[in-house]
Parts: C-alpha cells; structure tokens; sequence
C-alpha cells in the first residue's frame, strides 16, 4: 500500500538521504507546527537527540507560546547554549524540508548567536 506523504514530508526525506549528523558534527533538526517550535540536536549514528529546545519551555502565565520569530530566535540561542555545555560546537543545519525564511532562518539565526557553528 502506498504511503501519501505530503510535500515538505518528501522534501525532507530526500534531503535527509544526504544529511547525516555525527558524533563531532551533529544534525540541528527544525520542526515547526502551527503553534510551536522544536529544534534538536541529533547524533544520527546512534540514533540519540544529544539536546533540544522548544517554545514549550517558554509558556507565558496563560499557557501560551507565541508562535514568533522572537520566540524562534529565542529556542535555538536556548539550544546553542545547552550544546556548548554538552561541549558541540559545529552542527549540520537540517531545515527539514522547510524554506529557509522566517521562524526556521530565526531558530538557525539564533544558535549562530549562541555559538554554534555551521
């Protein structure tokens, strides 16, 4: 039975055949929904996030995270800082089939700032 999988799905799995995180330089993987941001850094050799961030962590006294590129930048300055405390300095950058612009070009932007190299 064939799966139907949408086009950003397709978009990333291609791109994925050609990504791979190691041990001294892993994967910083970006997953947006419609109301969070996720960024992990990935070791794909052993199949382990090494760390992660979201804008779940940064819930306001409401329980809402504001979809930004604010919070974006936020998230991966937030992920910079943990990989340095884990001692990674140099990732891949995986966009995950998404177009480099807005909160995804924010969450790069940000662990540029924090420190990551990439």
């Amino acid at each position: 039975m064939k799966i139907e999988r949408t086009p950003r799905e397709r978009r990333h799995l291609r791109v994925r055949k050609k990504v791979a995180g190691t041990a001294e330089r892993p994967r910083l993987d970006v997953f947006r929904s419609v109301k969070h941001t996720y960024a992990q850094v990935i070791n794909d050799e052993q199949g382990a996030t090494l760390v992660a961030a979201s804008t779940i962590e940064g819930l306001d006294a409401k329980g809402k995270a504001a979809p930004t590129v604010g919070a974006a930048k936020e998230v991966g300055r937030r992920l910079a800082q943990r990989a340095i405390e884990k001692g990674i300095k140099q990732v891949v950058f995986d966009r995950g089939g998404y177009v480099y612009h807005g909160v995804v070009a924010a969450v790069a932007e940000g662990a540029r700032e924090g420190g990551l190299e990439f």
